[in-house]
């Protein structure tokens, strides 16, 4: 039986990671201190250098092994962990006060009330 080596590139890797983390090359190269330009040189080679694999992992708050050991095609699952701290695997955060929308939408509902009534005055007045 032959056993088979795993196949980790570490450029592509980098690569899907900083995608996944929704970063640009421009910010991780300057994150890690080189251009774009080298950065987009890393995300073509098979192997980094132990050091720069350093900063990149750091840079996107990941394990070195995270790079080093994902084999081509594997796909990136994050489950969190909600059990010992209590938080939530949906992070909700608004860019409004949905107390401001529910007062938005209370005075529109008054509005419409306010509408109905001047309408069903005007209809006693034309009866009368």
């Amino acid at each position: 039986m032959e056993a088979t080596a795993k196949r980790s590139n570490h450029g592509a890797n980098t690569r899907r990671w900083r995608e996944w983390r929704n970063i640009n090359q421009d910010v991780l190269a300057e994150q890690i201190g080189v251009s774009q330009a080298t950065l987009s040189g890393y995300e073509k080679r098979d192997k980094l250098e132990p050091d720069i694999l350093a900063k990149i992992a750091e840079a996107l708050n990941i394990p070195v092994e995270a790079i080093t050991e994902m084999e081509e095609g594997a796909s990136i699952n994050i489950v969190a962990n909600t059990f010992d701290n209590q938080s939530s695997a949906v992070n909700w955060c608004p860019t409004f006060n949905p107390i401001d929308k529910i007062v938005e939408l209370y005075d529109k509902l008054l509005e419409a009330e306010k509408e109905k009534v001047a309408m069903l005055q005007e209809v006693l007045r034309d009866k009368r």
